[in-house]
């Protein structure tokens, strides 16, 4: 029982991290405020996350509303949740990336609060292509597009700890080293569980094939980013764990829409 209540408490603080969701004061009473082992429950909370957009985008279709609009209401209720959390990190490094000569250059854009041109268009991107791919699956089965928006929100969220814990931070003083690095044990749990999720979630829908080949996409999109990053700024902040998991998301719908 002890192990349950602790996971319990390690979704309840991820989904105070990663959303606007009102979380019980008494789950961080006496936390040093560090996720270090949450991140296990990152891909759950995701699904919690995503579970009003799935419904919703689901009734949507079934009331015949267009597809493309349905996938963009939905979408908007997640933005809403999520209070942008991950949006705003996909600006974010696409203008310090983007923009940045160097890594102080880079790092120095990152953490400017103001959006550029890089940063503007990659938002438009991600929220048109992610809208398009549920669109599309809308014509293959009305369920789909639903299951495929709690798939991606719990998938991506295993990749962004990978990300995470994959690098050491580039702003020793940034929010992300603040909130510390993911325990092994814990990036493992979070990735393992998301694969089944997904399967599970998936497979009543589609064949094997094509969300084995979605779940490797989505991975090698976040491990290039991953190596990116390192590459160019020595590390992680909470922009590029944003970022990661918006690339996630992406590769994700986009490939199962491909492939179903």
């Amino acid at each position: 029982m002890p192990n349950v209540m602790d996971f319990v408490a390690d979704l309840a603080r991820s989904l105070g991290f990663l959303s606007r969701l009102p979380i019980p004061s008494r789950f961080f009473e006496g936390h040093d405020g560090t996720v270090s082992r949450a991140v296990r429950a990152f891909p759950l909370a995701g699904l919690v996350l995503a579970l009003p957009a799935g419904l919703l985008l689901w009734l949507l279709l079934e009331w015949e509303a267009e597809p493309l609009l349905a996938a963009l209401i939905a979408l908007s209720v997640m933005t809403l949740l999520s209070g942008a959390l991950h949006e705003d990190g996909l600006a974010d490094t696409a203008d310090g990336f983007g923009g940045g000569r160097d890594t102080e250059n880079v790092l120095s854009i990152m953490k400017d609060s103001r959006i550029g041109s890089y940063g503007v268009i990659a938002l438009i991107l991600s929220f048109g292509l992610r809208a398009t791919a549920l669109a599309a699956l809308a014509h293959g089965s009305l369920a789909l597009p639903a299951l495929a928006v709690l798939s991606a929100a719990t998938l991506s969220r295993a990749l962004m700890v990978f990300h995470w814990h994959a690098l050491p931070p580039a702003r020793p003083g940034g929010v992300a080293a603040g909130a510390g690095s993911p325990q092994t044990e814990a990036r493992n749990i979070a990735l393992a569980s998301a694969v089944l999720v997904c399967l599970i979630l998936l497979l009543p829908a589609i064949g094997l094939l094509p969300i084995l080949s979605a779940l490797a996409l989505a991975a090698l999109a976040v491990y290039g980013f991953t190596r990116y990053a390192r590459g160019r700024i020595g590390g992680h902040t909470g922009d590029t764990i944003g970022a990661a998991q918006q690339a996630g998301e992406i590769v994700f719908l986009i490939a199962l829409a491909l492939a179903a």
